[in-house]
């Protein structure tokens, strides 16, 4: 296992590189996102160790992360104080651009991986979500309907213009862009959703992970009842990750400081737990190149690469 200490920085999301495998980046925040600013790592794993390759600071807390598609040096993040800001590895000068709309923190950001659409889409402590032409310095779209704060908000990696939002007030959302409305609100969880994501395989399967301690996995063609329903987590699930190598294989992380990884088509899914934070667990992704390969972000101030051995069992 590798390890890369953020000295007095708390780990909110971490997401690793689609062009290079060994590039990562993490987004933090001082004093628990509490107060204080948010610095963004860009970081390098090599054969045995984690190596800073430059930190961007903001004015607030940093509590998500993602690589643009399409240029491999440009990364976007959402703070604090309601503005998305856009990083240039090359550029160590501060941030490109600034986007500020929304009127509260921005917990969630993800860039657009459909061949020909370059589109960023943020969710909000304002229960709005937005998304942004990365080229124009204003949103094209806001999409309202969310009584909660939008908690996590992810692009469909299969259907263009078509992104999933979770929130506060329970639900799982899907909304089209191109319409500017919600295709289908799903009563998830009866508590608040931090996180969901999206099948790699199927375009009509995602999961969501709560406060509720669980794990569901939705079809969209049917969503009277989940999939699957998986506990196992003590406190919250923060972030929850289909893996890019294996159709019915997740990952989740959670506020009792444990990472977990599951195959939901088993009648007992829980896979393995991992227990290596001292607080809370708030960013993980798989290598998209470099199967089985997982990377995590926690409260304790580390980033830690890993392969869980677990994965070596699961058949594709």
């Amino acid at each position: 296992m590798k390890c890369f200490r953020c000295a007095a920085r708390h780990g909110y999301a971490v997401e690793i590189s689609p062009f290079y495998p060994n590039r990562l980046a993490c987004a933090t925040a001082q004093y628990y996102g509490i107060a204080g600013s948010g610095t963004l790592l860009v970081l390098e794993q090599r054969e045995t160790d984690i190596l800073l390759v430059r930190s961007f600071d903001w004015n607030d807390g940093i509590f998500d992360v993602t690589w643009s598609e399409n240029n491999e040096h440009v990364l976007l993040t959402g703070a604090g104080d309601g503005s998305l800001q856009i990083w240039d590895t090359a550029n160590a000068q501060g941030p490109i651009q600034v986007l500020k709309e929304h009127t509260q923190e921005v917990y969630a950001v993800d860039w657009s991986q459909t061949r020909g659409e370059n589109l960023v889409v943020s969710g909000s402590w304002d229960h709005t979500s937005k998304v942004w032409d990365p080229e124009r310095c204003r949103s094209v779209s806001t999409l309202q309907g969310h009584e909660g704060v939008v908690y996590s908000t992810i692009w469909s990696p299969h259907i263009p213009s078509c992104f999933a939002s979770a929130s506060g007030d329970g639900t799982l959302r899907v909304w089209d862009v191109k319409a500017g409305s919600c295709r289908l609100a799903i009563p998830a969880h009866k508590g608040e959703i931090l996180s969901c994501d999206w099948s790699k395989y199927d375009q009509n399967v995602l999961v969501t992970g709560a406060v509720d301690c669980s794990l569901c996995v939705w079809d969209l063609r049917s969503v009277r009842q989940p999939v699957a329903h998986m506990l196992g987590h003590t406190y919250a699930v923060r972030r929850v990750k289909f893996s890019p190598f294996y159709k019915t294989l997740l990952a989740s992380c959670s506020y009792d400081f444990t990472v977990r990884f599951w195959d939901f088509s088993r009648s007992q899914p829980l896979l393995d737990t991992m227990e290596h934070h001292s607080e809370f667990v708030c960013g993980l992704d798989f290598n998209l190149h470099v199967p089985n390969q997982v990377v995590d972000c926690s409260w304790d101030e580390t980033v830690k690469i890993y392969t869980p051995a677990c994965l070596d069992a699961v058949q594709p």
